[in-house]
């Protein structure tokens, strides 16, 4: 899976991109700035490679929108539970467990929910609604702490463990 912005794969090309992703066993491709109107000739493109293209939704996203994304989009839908910039938070936002039955109502994808996820109550929650919980940010704290340490990997597996607990 490529979390990425439009700039950089347009940089490159689409069509590269698209074959080193597929080349590397990349799944899934997120863009985040893509929007759905947008999305039918990249998805069409990513299709031919076996690879599947991820929309992400947010809980402005009108009706329409979520009915379009659930027709271009394959995989998954990332559903964003608030709007801002992502980080860890202390409580999962209000209305996120409405944000995924909205998507429920059009799309059988599975749905992720991610922003703001960061400790095992969040990641039950969530999971008792959508079928997963994506944890960005607070991972990425624990990879900046423990970057130039030989257990980085030990340390990012433990918190892991204590998320899935």
């Amino acid at each position: 899976m490529i979390f990425s912005y439009a700039n950089p794969v347009l940089r490159l090309g689409a069509e590269v991109f698209a074959d080193r992703a597929r080349d590397a066993g990349v799944d899934g491709v997120l863009i985040l700035d893509l929007p759905i109107e947008e999305a039918g000739e990249f998805r069409a493109m990513l299709c031919t490679r076996g690879i599947d293209t991820i929309l992400l939704l947010s809980p402005t996203t009108t009706d329409e929108r979520l009915r379009r994304a659930a027709a271009l989009g394959s995989g998954f839908l990332y559903a964003i539970s608030r709007l801002g910039v992502t980080g860890a938070r202390d409580v999962l936002a209000a209305g996120a467990q409405e944000m995924v039955e909205r998507i429920r109502k059009v799309s059988d994808l599975p749905v992720a929910l991610g922003f703001g996820i960061s400790k095992p109550d969040h990641v039950r929650e969530v999971g008792q609604w959508a079928d997963a919980a994506v944890v960005g940010s607070a991972l990425v704290d624990v990879i900046a702490r423990e970057g130039a340490s030989r257990d980085l990997n030990t340390r990012v597996e433990e918190y892991v463990r204590w998320l899935k607990s």
